[in-house]
C-alpha cells in the first residue's frame, strides 16, 4: 500500500468521525436543505481537480488515462454542485433531481479517479496536487455519503 492510499483512507476515516459526532445524529432536526447547500458549495470547488491536467500542479508523466477523467469528472461535478445550489435555495420543484444528478456523477467519478490513480500508478505523478487526493476527496466522499442519506431519508417529495 503506497503513502497516499493510506493518508486517503485515515483522511476519511476522520471525516467520517466527524460526521458521524456533530452531523448524524442531527439529521433528522436538520432542515435538508441547510445542510445540502453548505455541501453543494463545497462540491462547487472540484473545478480544482483541472490541476491534474496543469503542467506544475503534477509532476511530468501523470497517466493521462487518470488524468483526463479525474479532472473533467471532477469539473462536471463542480457544475452539477453549482447548478442545484439556486434550485435547493429557492425550493424548486427540480432540486431533488438535480442534486440526485450531482450526487451519482460526483460518487461514480470520485470511485473512477481511485481506481484509475491504482491501475496506472497516478499517486507517483501527483506532485503539489497530491493534496486533493489526501485531503478533497476524504471530504467529498463523506458528503456524497450524507447526501444520499438525505436524500433517501430526510428530503421527502413535495405533495
Amino acid at each position: 500500500m503506497n503513502i497516499l492510499t493510506v493518508n486517503l483512507l485515515f483522511s476519511t476515516l476522520v471525516f467520517w468521525v466527524a460526521a458521524k459526532i456533530y452531523l448524524l445524529p442531527r439529521l433528522h432536526e436538520l432542515k435538508p436543505k441547510n445542510v445540502l447547500l453548505p455541501i453543494l458549495l463545497l462540491h462547487s470547488f472540484r473545478h480544482l481537480g483541472l490541476m491534474f491536467l496543469a503542467p506544475g500542479a503534477t509532476y511530468a508523466g501523470i497517466p493521462p488515462q487518470f488524468a483526463y477523467p479525474a479532472a473533467f469528472g471532477d469539473l462536471l461535478a463542480a457544475i452539477l454542485a453549482l447548478a442545484s445550489i439556486p434550485a435547493v435555495a429557492k425550493d424548486l420543484r427540480r432540486a431533488r433531481i438535480l442534486v440526485w444528478l450531482f450526487n451519482v456523477e460526483g460518487s461514480l467519478d470520485l470511485r473512477a479517479a481511485i481506481a484509475l490513480a491504482t491501475v496506472y500508478g497516478a499517486s507517483a505523478y501527483m506532485g503539489p496536487a497530491y493534496w486533493i487526493p489526501a485531503f478533497w476527496v476524504p471530504a467529498l466522499l463523506v458528503t456524497h455519503y450524507i447526501t444520499f442519506i438525505i436524500l433517501g431519508k430526510y428530503w421527502k417529495q413535495k405533495t
